[in-house]
């Protein structure tokens, strides 16, 4: 195998989680853990994973999409009205992404990120899901975050964010609020250390 094969995607994050530092200057990502879905020469993709959209359930967004009619709501699985709607991101605000299980696949439209995650950004998923037969755990999510061009890496160097390795326990975890300290503790780092200036963390 030729040990150069793989050269070219070194340093990427795709399948990882960024972790906002105290440093983060945009308030939007104020504590925020975001999956990386996508990362390379061209810019990172990815859906933060830990901020629940405000004033809407995911059965709700069922019905404005017209995927469940109103008078059909009540009878969706409990699990179905308890599911959040997170906010991915500020791009593309009014789209919806899943990241999801990998037991879920269409061919046209799933981009499998790694062996564990997927990600869908059509309207099938969703039907799916009502139906009773979209993946075992999803995520969904409203926008995401996009960074163009060495962006990413320039925020990291410039202390913005840390990253690990994303565990799916911990990306479909229900308890949204745990995920931050969570991921974290994954690294070994205690909150109350972190400090805002770059280099004493």
């Amino acid at each position: 195998m030729d040990p150069d094969f793989h050269s070219d995607e070194e340093g990427y994050l795709d399948g990882q989680l960024l972790i906002a530092m105290p440093s983060m200057g945009d308030p939007r990502f104020s504590r925020s853990v975001i999956y990386v879905c996508a990362h390379s020469s061209e810019g990172a993709m990815g859906i933060v994973i830990n901020q629940r959209a405000p004033n809407i359930s995911f059965a709700e967004l069922l019905e404005q999409l017209k995927i469940v009619p109103s008078e059909e709501r009540i009878s969706l699985p409990s699990a179905l009205n308890a599911m959040d709607v997170h906010l991915g991101g500020p791009v593309e605000t009014g789209r919806g992404f899943v990241l999801h299980s990998a037991d879920y696949f269409k061919a046209e439209s799933t981009l499998p990120i790694n062996d564990s995650v997927c990600l869908t950004a059509t309207v099938d998923i969703l039907r799916d899901i009502a139906k009773g037969s979209g993946p075992a755990k999803a995520l969904l999510a409203l926008g995401y975050a996009g960074w163009a061009p060495g962006q990413l890496e320039d925020e990291i160097q410039s202390n913005g964010w840390l990253n690990c390795p994303a565990d799916p326990e911990l990306v479909f975890d229900p308890a949204v609020d745990r995920k931050y300290n969570r991921a974290l503790d994954s690294l070994g780092v205690d909150p109350s250390h972190l400090v805002s200036d770059s280099g004493h963390a």
